[in-house]
Formats: structure tokens, sequence, C-alpha cells
């Protein structure tokens, strides 16, 4: 099954950077889009940033400005650029890969995580 493994995380002072990676262990099929969600502590899991097979982007008005996303298909890996950081991105962030079509979604793939902290 397809797996996926995420790296770049860790602490950093606010107005610092980070760019996180995400790795499929094998090609899928047939991507749908791939992205970066996050969850902190008492908090909902959020989107943070998408872009599609075709390289259209969206992002959370939150890190509009700050964070890129990007990705070669070739490689199945995703990136997330991340600069400004504010103590408020502090999280766990979790790469995303849906499986399907234009029209309809078949299934995600998700990693295991990795711990971004942003604090002086």
């Amino acid at each position: 099954q397809v797996q996926l493994v995420e790296s770049g995380g860790g602490l950093v002072q606010p107005g610092g950077s980070l760019r996180l990676s995400c790795a499929a262990s094998r090609n899928i099929f047939s991507v749908r889009s791939m992205g970066w969600y996050r969850q902190a502590p008492g908090k909902q899991r959020e989107l943070v940033a998408t872009i599609s097979i075709g390289g259209r982007t969206a992002y959370a008005d939150s890190v509009k400005g700050r964070f890129t996303i990007s990705r070669d298909n070739a490689k199945n890996t995703v990136y997330l650029q991340m600069n400004s950081l504010k103590p408020e991105d502090t999280a766990v962030y979790l790469c995303n890969v849906e499986e399907g079509s234009a029209i309809a979604r078949w299934r995600d793939y998700w990693g295991q995580g990795t711990q971004v902290s942003v604090s002086s």
C-alpha cells in the first residue's frame, strides 16, 4: 500500500522558515490533489494548502503570502515552504494525497505528521 513520509519539521523562532517534504512510497495510480493539513492541540484539523495535479493552488487565509506549496509529480513528492513563521503556526503538519479523477475522489492517503514548533 501507499505510504507517505513527511520530513523537515522542527523548532524555529518567530520569523524563521522551514521547508516540509512529503514523499510517497510508490507511484499513485491517479492523483487528484496533494496537500498539507495541520492540527494543534485542542483544535480541529485544518487545511493549510493544496495543489492539484494540474498545478492550481489554494491556501488557508492565515498562511497566504507566507507559505508556498509545490510538487514534483514524477517524484510523487509535495513540498511546503513556510516563511515568516508565527507561534500560531505551531502544529503537527500532515501530508495528504487524494487519489481520484477530475470529478470524484476515490480515497485519501495520509502521512504520520511532522511537528512544527515556533517559539522564542
